[in-house]
């Protein structure tokens, strides 16, 4: 008999596994962007002192991840595996991050929405007794991606107004069985013109609990066009929704914040759109409704439709949401980050892109 599932899609997590730390790390793009203050470092160039991209990228998140183990207080030996994936081909970024920190590894990938896949999946492990101490993160970097995904940036080419923009960036959480109240420690860099901002300095003690975790499911409305990214996750984004509230019998005036990541500008509308049309109270949504992609960059930052990228929700996650919640400002949030299963080769085939979403509820316990 299933005892840790309610209705079709979800998963409850009656131990509630705690976040006890995170670092958030970010580009130089997303460190001039709104969400500045609230990242734990960002980079003074996006390189990050190496020769290629991707090894930019797997530094990026190791360095994540060593912070948030080394703000959790724990020893690398306590960590009984990191759970972490990102958009390179087998992984590459995460797989050499694992390679260097010698701690059980499994590779994940949802594409954006790998961040919440590894916060789920790690969240089972610690529920089910499999694990007192697991690592999920998630990384992406807009180099990277252009290079496997598109055109290599010596080309130049125009990205037209649908487009988002991939964030380099990454984020790691600490989950754990154990409860932690520990202090966050001051922010590792911070170049000139990023001052911390006081609202982003954490002084209040709170208990983080993984309580809910709702599996997406792959709904593709036959949509082709990779440079409409957004319009292709968010009815996924939307079935996610519906079905989690189904399955927990809650509106969505139970959360203080139901985020989305990364539909972007027009993906977000859409979600909007579309849940209202299921009849969902508009208002309601607006008051507590955002995403990653729209809220990583200012208009002026010319980044088309927004960002995405599994870094893009990842550093939102670790960063302004984590920190807000140990303040205790939000007391439940429902996160969702989407993804799109397009390959290098799917599009050259004919293939529509399949969309999917995995849903994270987060609580003060």
């Amino acid at each position: 008999m299933t005892k840790n599932k309610i209705g079709k899609q979800t998963l409850v997590f009656n131990n509630k596994p705690k976040i006890i730390s995170a670092c958030s790390i970010v580009g130089v793009k997303e460190g001039q962007g709104p969400m500045n203050t609230w990242f734990d470092r960002i980079l003074e160039d996006d390189t990050f002192g190496e020769k290629t991209w991707e090894k930019s990228e797997s530094k990026m998140l190791k360095e994540a991840i060593v912070t948030a183990l080394n703000k959790s207080g724990k020893e690398k030996t306590q960590i009984d595996s990191i759970l972490s994936g990102d958009l390179l081909n087998q992984l590459m970024s995460s797989a050499f991050m694992a390679r260097d920190l010698q701690i059980p590894f499994i590779g994940l990938y949802g594409a954006c929405s790998t961040m919440a896949e590894s916060l789920l999946m790690g969240s089972v492990f610690i529920d089910g007794g499999y694990g007192s101490n697991i690592i999920a993160g998630a990384s992406s970097h807009y180099c990277t991606a252009e290079r496997q995904f598109r055109l290599p940036l010596e080309h130049g080419n125009q990205r037209p107004p649908s487009a988002q923009w991939t964030a380099t960036a990454a984020g790691a959480f600490v989950l754990s069985d154990e409860k932690n109240y520990g202090e966050e420690p001051m922010l590792i860099e911070r170049p000139m013109g990023h001052e911390l901002n006081p609202k982003s300095v954490i002084n209040v003690k709170k208990d983080i609990c993984v309580t809910h975790g709702t599996l997406g499911k792959i709904i593709d409305t036959g949509l082709k066009d990779a440079n409409q990214m957004g319009a292709a996750m968010a009815p996924a984004f939307v079935d996610t929704v519906l079905n989690h509230l189904e399955d927990t019998k809650r509106n969505i005036t139970d959360y203080d914040l139901i985020l989305s990541g990364d539909l972007g500008n027009i993906g977000k509308q859409i979600a909007i759109d579309l849940l209202k049309d299921a009849g969902l109270n508009q208002k309601d949504l607006i008051d507590r409704y955002d995403d990653c992609g729209s809220m990583m960059y200012e208009q002026e930052q010319d980044v088309h439709a927004g960002g995405s990228g599994c870094g893009c929700s990842a550093s939102i996650f670790t960063g302004y949401v984590y920190k807000r919640m140990k303040k205790g400002e939000i007391k439940r949030a429902l996160l969702v980050s989407t993804g799109a299963l397009l390959s290098t080769i799917s599009p050259f085939q004919g293939e529509s892109i399949p969309g999917i979403a995995h849903g994270i509820c987060v609580e003060i316990c």
